[in-house]
């Protein structure tokens, strides 16, 4: 049978008010009753029912999350970081996959799930501040991605423009000069926009070429993608000494065309990707990729979204987590262990 207060409280020898007190971290219990109680606790293995505390407050203790991709290994890492920060705070996630659509976003957003859900974390690549600026559903609303709102719903980013510079200037220092660019998606993915422009200004600031012939567009985020937009550059007859890609996986992609067609990595062409997803690290050449913190971008969106439930009443915020550049065997050779 599950143990409850009222069995706590016989062992502590205390009321249930003091038990529940503990349970909670009411701050005005002295050291010796917690101990006391903590130890009735252990001894009879109580664990707090949590749907319970949820439904006194109103709440049913479930935050959705929203995500254009669930197969892409970003996004599934990025799932389990709020799924983690979620349990911290006792909460459990329900996930939802818009595939990148309009359609889906809006509904996700106009809150169908409203009834079974305390606040909803999106990720949206099609939503335009006006299909939100009529939402009158009010479950906090937390966004995630480049896309710029000028809306009043707490938005989580990163800074994709600096990444890339930051990615593209370590190409340079290694002497590549020809730095391609793979995974461009011209108005669908702000993300490999902003990625584009962080390898034009950085190659811009280095007098060197950022024209079109070493852009390559593709229109997923995958391997296959990858490679395909790969295999188009070389057919071009641009062969570049280097190559910054939008994701790992069409990173990864491109590495495998650059072995098929006799090319080795990083001695003929350097490799750099963005996410740090597990696979990049583990490849018979490591991958070196900007590593954005997904975990503090779901402990602030988490935070973000139990802020407003507490009734925080203060203007949206726009937060920026950190990214680290994690260098690899792909553009410092075997040398290079990270």
């Amino acid at each position: 049978m599950r143990v409850s207060l009222k069995d706590v409280a016989l062992r502590a020898g205390v009321s249930i008010k003091t038990v529940s007190n503990v349970v909670n971290d009411y701050q005005h219990v002295t050291p010796a009753m917690r101990a006391r109680v903590q130890q009735a606790i252990d001894e009879l293995g109580y664990r707090p029912n949590v749907t319970a505390r949820h439904l006194r407050n109103g709440r049913t203790g479930i935050i959705a999350l929203a995500l254009p991709e669930l197969g892409n290994p970003y996004f599934a890492e990025l799932a389990s970081a709020v799924i983690d920060a979620a349990a911290g705070h006792d909460y459990i996630v329900l996930l939802d996959h818009t595939g990148g659509r309009r359609e889906q976003e809006m509904l996700v957003s106009q809150g169908f799930r409203a009834l079974v859900i305390d606040g909803l974390i999106l990720s949206p690549l099609e939503l335009a501040d006006e299909d939100l600026s009529g939402r009158t559903e009010q479950v906090p609303l937390v966004l995630l991605g480049e896309r710029h709102y000028d809306l009043p719903y707490d938005h989580i980013a990163i800074d994709n423009v600096a990444a890339a510079r930051a990615a593209v200037r370590h190409l340079l220092d290694l002497g590549r000069r020809e730095v391609a660019f793979l995974g461009a998606q011209p108005r669908r993915n702000r993300p490999a926009e902003l990625r584009v422009r962080g390898w034009r200004e950085e190659l811009a600031a280095a007098g060197l070429d950022a024209g079109e012939g070493l852009v390559a567009a593709t229109d997923g985020w995958g391997h296959e993608d990858g490679a395909r937009a790969m295999a188009r550059l070389l057919d071009a007859g641009r062969r570049p000494d280097a190559v910054f890609a939008s994701n790992d996986l069409i990173a990864i992609g491109a590495m495998r065309v650059l072995s098929e067609r006799g090319l080795r990595v990083p001695e003929d062409v350097a490799v750099a990707g963005f996410d740090d997803v597990v696979e990049g690290r583990y490849g018979a050449v490591t991958l070196t990729s900007v590593s954005p913190d997904k975990a503090a971008i779901a402990r602030m969106a988490v935070a973000s979204v139990l802020d407003r439930l507490d009734g925080a009443d203060r203007p949206a915020r726009r937060q920026t987590a950190g990214l680290t550049l994690i260098e690899r065997e792909s553009t410092r050779g075997r040398a290079a262990r990270g």
